[in-house]
């Protein structure tokens, strides 16, 4: 079930659908020449099934995949 999938930043605290969240580290995004500046403030972001994985838009890109592994909780 999808309900009972808990997602987590690398802080350990738990993720929500529209959260916002900080990089913690440059991310190159694969198929473009953009790259994710550490700090940068992703807003409204949407969980995956994955536990692992958050999804949100960019102008540039849409629907880019992020690992939790690489955001804290703003």
């Amino acid at each position: 079930m999808a309900d009972d999938i808990i997602v987590k930043d690398s802080n350990g605290s738990q993720l929500h659908d529209g959260d916002s969240v900080m990089l913690i580290k440059d991310l190159k995004v694969k198929g473009t020449s953009e790259t994710l500046k550490r700090g940068t403030l992703v807003k409204g972001i949407r969980l995956t099934d994955n536990p692992g994985e958050i999804e949100y838009n960019t102008k540039q890109v849409k629907g880019l995949v992020l690992k939790t592994e690489f955001l804290k909780k703003a």
